[in-house]
């Protein structure tokens, strides 16, 4: 059940990152640093769709481990976009929020997992 969560909340905000990405190409802000977060946000989705394809105990942990870098990485690009001023404060702070969970989401199950 939290795999679930987890995943369905991770391909959501992909999709809310794909959005934001959209718009922010369409006003020609920041390509380059736009490209980053787009990539890392993604990455952080599919590493944990993957993780469920896993072949053993270690590569299911990897998974999550690179998941949880990639939110890290993607907290900063959305903070230095939104610093620069290339979108709004309630969208960075939701953003930045969804980001937060999911990392503390992965925290938790990397703990649960590890500790079996």
């Amino acid at each position: 059940m939290a795999e679930s969560l987890l995943r369905d909340k991770s391909k959501q905000f992909a999709k809310d990152i794909v959005y934001l990405c959209r718009n922010m190409k369409a006003n020609r802000k920041e390509a380059v640093l736009v490209n980053q977060l787009l990539r890392s946000a993604t990455s952080i989705g599919a590493n944990i769709h993957e993780a469920q394809y896993a072949q053993s105990k270690n590569d299911f942990i990897s998974k999550l481990e690179i998941a949880q870098k990639e939110c890290y990485e993607t907290e900063y690009w959305l903070e230095l976009l939104y610093e620069t001023e290339c979108f709004e404060e309630a969208e960075y702070t939701t953003l930045q929020n969804n980001c937060g969970s999911i990392r503390r989401m992965l925290i938790s199950s990397l703990k649960t997992i590890k500790s079996k």
